[in-house]
Protein backbone atom coordinates (compact mmCIF):
# COMPACT_ATOMS: atom_id res chain seq x y z
CA UNK A 1 0.00 0.00 0.00
CA UNK A 2 1.23 3.48 -0.84
CA UNK A 3 1.89 5.02 2.52
CA UNK A 4 3.67 8.11 3.90
CA UNK A 5 4.79 8.82 7.41
CA UNK A 6 1.87 8.88 9.80
CA UNK A 7 2.88 12.17 11.37
CA UNK A 8 2.47 13.86 8.00
CA UNK A 9 -1.18 12.90 7.59
CA UNK A 10 -3.40 15.94 7.88
CA UNK A 11 -0.65 18.53 7.53
CA UNK A 12 -2.43 19.77 4.44
CA UNK A 13 -5.80 20.09 6.12
CA UNK A 14 -5.78 23.91 5.99
CA UNK A 15 -6.63 24.41 2.33
CA UNK A 16 -8.44 27.10 0.41
CA UNK A 17 -11.20 24.55 -0.15
CA UNK A 18 -12.78 22.09 2.23
CA UNK A 19 -11.99 18.41 1.87
CA UNK A 20 -14.60 16.18 0.30
CA UNK A 21 -16.19 13.44 2.42
CA UNK A 22 -14.04 10.32 2.69
CA UNK A 23 -14.98 7.37 0.53
CA UNK A 24 -16.91 9.30 -2.12
CA UNK A 25 -18.93 6.80 -4.17
CA UNK A 26 -17.53 8.06 -7.45
CA UNK A 27 -13.93 7.15 -6.57
CA UNK A 28 -12.52 4.25 -8.52
CA UNK A 29 -12.23 1.14 -6.39
CA UNK A 30 -8.87 0.94 -4.65
CA UNK A 31 -8.02 4.60 -5.21
CA UNK A 32 -7.48 7.06 -2.37
CA UNK A 33 -5.84 10.43 -1.77
CA UNK A 34 -2.19 10.67 -0.84
CA UNK A 35 -2.09 11.12 2.95
CA UNK A 36 -0.30 14.44 2.54
CA UNK A 37 -2.96 16.07 0.36
CA UNK A 38 -6.61 16.63 1.27
CA UNK A 39 -9.30 16.52 -1.39
CA UNK A 40 -10.60 19.65 -3.09
CA UNK A 41 -14.37 19.74 -2.75
CA UNK A 42 -16.27 18.56 -5.80
CA UNK A 43 -13.63 16.28 -7.34
CA UNK A 44 -13.57 12.49 -7.41
CA UNK A 45 -10.83 10.01 -8.25
CA UNK A 46 -11.32 8.70 -11.76
CA UNK A 47 -8.07 6.72 -11.85
CA UNK A 48 -4.94 5.98 -9.82
CA UNK A 49 -1.64 4.18 -10.31
CA UNK A 50 0.90 3.13 -7.68
CA UNK A 51 4.52 2.13 -8.21
CA UNK A 52 6.99 1.15 -5.49
CA UNK A 53 9.88 2.52 -7.52
CA UNK A 54 9.64 4.73 -10.61
CA UNK A 55 11.13 7.88 -12.13
CA UNK A 56 9.29 11.14 -12.80
CA UNK A 57 10.30 14.57 -14.14
CA UNK A 58 9.68 17.72 -12.11
CA UNK A 59 10.73 21.36 -12.27
CA UNK A 60 13.04 22.16 -9.38
CA UNK A 61 11.55 25.21 -7.58
CA UNK A 62 15.05 26.52 -6.80
CA UNK A 63 16.87 26.12 -10.12
CA UNK A 64 13.78 26.19 -12.41
CA UNK A 65 15.38 23.30 -14.27
CA UNK A 66 13.94 19.88 -15.05
CA UNK A 67 15.03 17.14 -12.66
CA UNK A 68 14.29 13.42 -12.61
CA UNK A 69 13.28 12.06 -9.22
CA UNK A 70 13.20 8.37 -8.33
CA UNK A 71 11.21 6.76 -5.56
CA UNK A 72 7.76 5.56 -4.54
CA UNK A 73 5.30 7.06 -7.02
CA UNK A 74 1.56 7.74 -6.87
CA UNK A 75 -0.43 9.10 -9.82
CA UNK A 76 -3.99 10.39 -9.23
CA UNK A 77 -6.51 11.55 -11.83
CA UNK A 78 -9.24 13.86 -10.46
CA UNK A 79 -12.43 14.92 -12.28
CA UNK A 80 -15.17 17.27 -11.07
CA UNK A 81 -18.60 15.97 -10.25
CA UNK A 82 -21.30 17.26 -12.58
CA UNK A 83 -22.61 19.84 -10.14
CA UNK A 84 -19.10 21.34 -9.81
CA UNK A 85 -18.26 21.49 -13.51
CA UNK A 86 -16.86 24.88 -14.49
CA UNK A 87 -16.59 26.08 -10.90
CA UNK A 88 -12.82 26.24 -10.53
CA UNK A 89 -9.98 27.89 -12.42
CA UNK A 90 -6.39 26.78 -13.03
CA UNK A 91 -5.28 29.37 -10.49
CA UNK A 92 -7.66 28.12 -7.78
CA UNK A 93 -6.49 24.53 -8.09
CA UNK A 94 -2.81 25.48 -8.18
CA UNK A 95 -3.13 27.97 -5.31
CA UNK A 96 -4.87 25.33 -3.20
CA UNK A 97 -1.71 23.23 -3.25
CA UNK A 98 0.93 25.98 -3.20
CA UNK A 99 -0.66 27.65 -0.18
CA UNK A 100 -0.56 24.35 1.67
CA UNK A 101 2.98 23.41 0.68
CA UNK A 102 4.41 26.73 1.88
CA UNK A 103 2.69 26.37 5.25
CA UNK A 104 4.95 23.43 6.11
CA UNK A 105 8.14 24.90 4.69
CA UNK A 106 7.93 23.62 1.12
CA UNK A 107 8.52 25.44 -2.13
CA UNK A 108 6.92 25.48 -5.57
CA UNK A 109 7.23 26.60 -9.18
CA UNK A 110 4.33 27.47 -11.49
CA UNK A 111 4.64 27.75 -15.26
CA UNK A 112 2.28 30.76 -15.52
CA UNK A 113 1.44 32.79 -12.39
CA UNK A 114 -1.83 34.07 -13.92
CA UNK A 115 -3.10 30.78 -15.30
CA UNK A 116 -0.94 27.99 -13.91
CA UNK A 117 -1.88 24.70 -15.48
CA UNK A 118 1.38 23.08 -14.33
CA UNK A 119 2.87 23.35 -10.84
CA UNK A 120 5.82 21.53 -9.27
CA UNK A 121 6.34 21.32 -5.51
CA UNK A 122 8.96 20.01 -3.12
CA UNK A 123 9.02 19.61 0.66
CA UNK A 124 11.35 17.89 3.12
CA UNK A 125 9.64 16.81 6.31
CA UNK A 126 11.04 14.55 9.02
CA UNK A 127 13.80 13.35 6.73
CA UNK A 128 11.48 12.40 3.87
CA UNK A 129 11.84 14.32 0.60
CA UNK A 130 8.54 14.59 -1.28
CA UNK A 131 8.07 15.94 -4.78
CA UNK A 132 4.63 16.61 -6.27
CA UNK A 133 3.21 18.15 -9.42
CA UNK A 134 -0.24 19.00 -10.68
CA UNK A 135 -1.33 19.33 -14.27
CA UNK A 136 -4.69 21.06 -14.58
CA UNK A 137 -6.69 20.29 -17.71
CA UNK A 138 -10.11 20.76 -19.34
CA UNK A 139 -10.77 24.19 -17.88
CA UNK A 140 -9.88 22.93 -14.38
CA UNK A 141 -12.57 20.27 -14.51
CA UNK A 142 -9.79 17.72 -14.43
CA UNK A 143 -6.32 17.63 -12.93
CA UNK A 144 -3.57 15.09 -12.40
CA UNK A 145 -1.52 14.85 -9.21
CA UNK A 146 1.77 12.94 -9.20
CA UNK A 147 3.65 12.42 -5.93
CA UNK A 148 7.09 10.85 -5.58
CA UNK A 149 8.61 10.03 -2.20
CA UNK A 150 12.28 10.18 -3.08
CA UNK A 151 14.42 7.21 -2.17
CA UNK A 152 17.21 5.04 -3.42
CA UNK A 153 16.10 1.73 -4.90
CA UNK A 154 16.02 -0.95 -2.24
CA UNK A 155 18.99 -3.23 -2.54
CA UNK A 156 17.29 -6.60 -2.87
CA UNK A 157 20.44 -8.65 -3.42
CA UNK A 158 22.92 -8.77 -0.57
CA UNK A 159 26.50 -9.76 -1.34
CA UNK A 160 27.18 -13.29 -0.08
CA UNK A 161 30.24 -14.56 1.77
CA UNK A 162 31.84 -15.81 -1.44
CA UNK A 163 31.56 -12.39 -3.10
CA UNK A 164 32.90 -10.62 -0.03
CA UNK A 165 35.88 -12.98 0.11
CA UNK A 166 36.61 -12.37 -3.58
CA UNK A 167 36.41 -8.58 -3.13
CA UNK A 168 38.70 -8.65 -0.09
CA UNK A 169 41.14 -10.88 -1.94
CA UNK A 170 41.20 -8.55 -4.94
CA UNK A 171 41.07 -5.11 -3.32
CA UNK A 172 41.46 -5.64 0.42
CA UNK A 173 37.91 -4.55 1.14
CA UNK A 174 34.25 -5.41 0.60
CA UNK A 175 31.59 -2.69 0.28
CA UNK A 176 28.21 -3.42 1.88
CA UNK A 177 24.86 -1.72 1.22
CA UNK A 178 22.74 -4.28 3.04
CA UNK A 179 23.19 -2.87 6.55
CA UNK A 180 20.53 -0.33 7.48
CA UNK A 181 20.08 2.42 10.06
CA UNK A 182 17.39 5.01 10.64
CA UNK A 183 18.31 8.59 9.79
CA UNK A 184 20.88 9.94 12.26
CA UNK A 185 20.69 6.74 14.35
CA UNK A 186 23.23 4.02 15.11
CA UNK A 187 20.94 1.06 15.91
CA UNK A 188 21.24 -1.72 13.32
CA UNK A 189 17.80 -2.35 11.80
CA UNK A 190 16.35 -5.90 11.63
CA UNK A 191 16.40 -5.93 7.82
CA UNK A 192 20.21 -5.97 8.05
CA UNK A 193 20.15 -9.59 9.19
CA UNK A 194 20.88 -11.19 5.76
CA UNK A 195 24.05 -9.12 5.39
CA UNK A 196 25.18 -9.84 8.96
CA UNK A 197 24.65 -13.56 8.41
CA UNK A 198 26.87 -13.48 5.33
CA UNK A 199 29.61 -11.56 7.18
CA UNK A 200 29.55 -14.17 9.94
CA UNK A 201 29.75 -16.93 7.31
CA UNK A 202 32.74 -15.19 5.70
CA UNK A 203 34.59 -15.10 9.03
CA UNK A 204 33.70 -18.69 9.83
CA UNK A 205 35.05 -19.87 6.48
CA UNK A 206 38.36 -18.07 7.04
CA UNK A 207 39.29 -18.35 10.76
CA UNK A 208 42.45 -16.28 10.24
CA UNK A 209 40.63 -13.30 8.75
CA UNK A 210 40.53 -10.16 10.88
CA UNK A 211 38.63 -7.09 9.76
CA UNK A 212 38.19 -3.38 10.24
CA UNK A 213 34.46 -2.61 10.21
CA UNK A 214 34.40 0.87 8.69
CA UNK A 215 31.36 3.15 8.88
CA UNK A 216 30.74 5.81 6.21
CA UNK A 217 28.19 8.64 6.03
CA UNK A 218 27.20 11.04 3.29
CA UNK A 219 28.29 14.69 3.35
CA UNK A 220 25.11 16.11 4.90
CA UNK A 221 25.55 17.90 8.21
CA UNK A 222 28.49 18.76 10.45
CA UNK A 223 31.72 16.83 9.99
CA UNK A 224 32.31 16.16 13.68
CA UNK A 225 28.80 14.77 14.11
CA UNK A 226 29.15 12.50 11.10
CA UNK A 227 32.49 11.21 12.36
CA UNK A 228 30.88 10.24 15.67
CA UNK A 229 27.85 8.74 13.94
CA UNK A 230 29.94 6.60 11.61
CA UNK A 231 32.02 5.36 14.55
CA UNK A 232 28.90 4.44 16.51
CA UNK A 233 27.45 2.61 13.50
CA UNK A 234 30.64 0.64 12.98
CA UNK A 235 30.64 -0.29 16.66
CA UNK A 236 26.98 -1.34 16.43
CA UNK A 237 27.73 -3.68 13.52
CA UNK A 238 30.68 -5.25 15.33
CA UNK A 239 28.55 -5.70 18.46
CA UNK A 240 25.76 -7.40 16.47
CA UNK A 241 28.23 -9.83 14.93
CA UNK A 242 29.80 -10.64 18.28
CA UNK A 243 26.63 -10.91 20.36
CA UNK A 244 24.24 -12.56 17.90
CA UNK A 245 26.47 -14.37 15.42
CA UNK A 246 29.23 -15.73 17.61
CA UNK A 247 32.10 -13.78 16.03
CA UNK A 248 35.03 -13.25 18.38
CA UNK A 249 35.16 -9.57 19.25
CA UNK A 250 38.93 -9.37 18.75
CA UNK A 251 38.51 -10.21 15.06
CA UNK A 252 36.60 -7.00 14.44
CA UNK A 253 37.87 -3.46 14.94
CA UNK A 254 35.24 -0.74 14.32
CA UNK A 255 36.27 2.61 12.90
CA UNK A 256 34.28 5.56 11.53
CA UNK A 257 35.47 7.85 8.77
CA UNK A 258 32.28 9.89 8.30
CA UNK A 259 32.11 11.51 4.86
CA UNK A 260 35.89 11.49 4.25
CA UNK A 261 36.00 8.62 1.74
CA UNK A 262 33.08 9.12 -0.68
CA UNK A 263 32.54 6.82 -3.65
CA UNK A 264 30.11 9.21 -5.36
CA UNK A 265 29.08 12.87 -5.38
CA UNK A 266 27.17 14.22 -2.40
CA UNK A 267 25.31 16.64 -4.68
CA UNK A 268 22.59 14.10 -5.54
CA UNK A 269 20.41 11.80 -3.44
CA UNK A 270 21.66 8.83 -5.43
CA UNK A 271 25.26 9.74 -4.66
CA UNK A 272 24.51 10.23 -0.98
CA UNK A 273 22.89 6.79 -0.84
CA UNK A 274 26.05 5.21 -2.26
CA UNK A 275 28.22 7.04 0.25
CA UNK A 276 26.19 5.74 3.21
CA UNK A 277 27.72 2.30 3.58
CA UNK A 278 29.74 -0.13 5.68
CA UNK A 279 33.01 -1.57 4.45
CA UNK A 280 34.96 -4.59 5.61
CA UNK A 281 38.70 -3.93 5.31
CA UNK A 282 41.29 -6.64 5.84
CA UNK A 283 43.62 -5.99 8.79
Amino acid sequence: MFNSRAMMVGLFAVFVFAAAPAGAQQDKAGCQDHPLFSRIQGYYLYYCEKREFAAEDFIDPQTKQKVTIEGRRLYLDYITKKEFAGKYSYLQVSRNYTNAITQIGGEFHVNDPKSPNKTSMRVVKDGLEIWAKIHVDTGADRFYLTVVERQAMTQEVVADAKTMAADIGATGRAVLYGIYFDVDKAEVKPESEPALTEIARLLKQDPALRLYVVGHTDGTGVLEHNMRLSQMRAEAVAKELASKHGVAADRLKPHGVGPLAPVATNDTEEGKARNRRVELVKR
